[in-house]
């Protein structure tokens, strides 16, 4: 009886599916488990809140800036309104950038007259900010200083008119002293300066310095200006005065938001902003009513008599 052989199987020539190569363990980690990806921090809900309330501040004064418009104008000081308004005045050399920068923190092109020959602007321009009927705080535009083209006599005439602005105007709550960042503060920057310093050392009147033109200088540069600044400003110190500094730029909008928080933290709380309108409003229908009466030739005290058909004065 013969044993057959049982023949041995035929070699697949299907080669199966491909599998990648398993990358190269690192020398001295064979065998330990792959390291996760460290998990992040969760946020804390506290911060998270803080920067929201933050944004939303932010938000909240860029708005408000955004409410500027035309009140009036004014040639000479005594044709300026009387107000109990805070009043913050802009101030700065011809072509330091300020009508710019008015512009650039409203958000508007043509709130304040950049004109292009620098010192031809010679009135002074007020703003009001905030709800329409009851606006919170003033703007005001004083004209540029210094410029060369301007004559010596018109020149003298303004610093006079700025000086006797800033050491009496009695609503003027805060000055913003406009310095191009590239130069500092020059001689006529410092005397303007000194019209209102009295008022900044006892802390009636604030004062921020807005370095302008920053984007033109580098970081270091800009470092430089700031210390400069700082150093100036050093001499107004005093516990009572509250003194600023900040670069500023309308064409990278550098700052804008810091500044716009400032300036209004400056603003009446909508409560008295709402009073002092209420009582603004019962003074001109008061003084209409005398205007209209006054017009009529009317005594309402001591009316005039009224004569009967028989020539005999009849009351009224």
């Amino acid at each position: 009886m013969t044993r057959s052989t049982p023949s041995r199987p035929k070699a697949s020539t299907n080669p199966g599916p491909k599998r990648r190569p398993r990358p190269a363990t690192p020398a001295g980690q064979a065998g330990q488990p792959a390291q996760k990806a460290p998990l992040k921090a969760p946020k804390s809900p506290v911060k998270e809140a803080a920067k929201q309330a933050e944004l939303d501040v932010g938000k909240l004064a860029l708005n408000w800036a955004h409410s500027a418009r035309f009140f009036t104008t004014a040639a000479q000081l005594h044709q300026l309104p009387a107000s109990e308004l805070p009043e913050v005045a802009f101030v700065g050399r011809s072509n330091a950038g300020k009508s710019t920068a008015i512009n650039t923190l409203a958000q508007q092109r043509q709130l304040a007259y950049a004109s292009k020959t620098p010192g031809r602007t010679q009135h002074i321009n007020l703003f009001h900010l905030g709800a329409k009927a009851a606006p919170d705080q003033v703007w005001t535009d004083l004209p540029g200083y210094g410029y060369a083209a301007v004559e010596r006599t018109a020149k003298l005439r303004w610093q006079e008119v700025m000086a006797e602005y800033l050491a009496w105007r009695r609503n003027l709550c805060a000055v913003v002293q406009m310095v191009d960042s590239r130069h500092g503060f020059t001689e006529l920057d410092r005397t303007l300066l000194e019209f209102v310093a009295p008022r900044v050392r006892n802390g009636e009147v604030r004062l921020l310095v807005l370095l302008t033109k920053a984007d033109k200088l580098n970081r270091k540069e800009q470092a430089e200006s700031l210390r400069g600044a700082q150093a100036v400003l050093a001499e107004l110190a005093t516990d009572e005065a509250d003194i600023g500094v900040a670069l500023f730029s309308s064409l990278n909008k550098t700052g804008i938001g810091d500044v716009s928080n400032i300036l209004h933290s400056w603003a009446l709380p909508a409560e008295q902003a709402e009073a002092l309108a209420a009582a603004a409003l019962a003074a001109a229908e008061a003084a209409a009513e005398a205007d209209a009466t006054g017009a009529a030739g009317i005594d309402l005290d001591n009316p005039p008599p009224v004569h009967g058909e028989d020539g005999a004065d009849q009351p009224m």
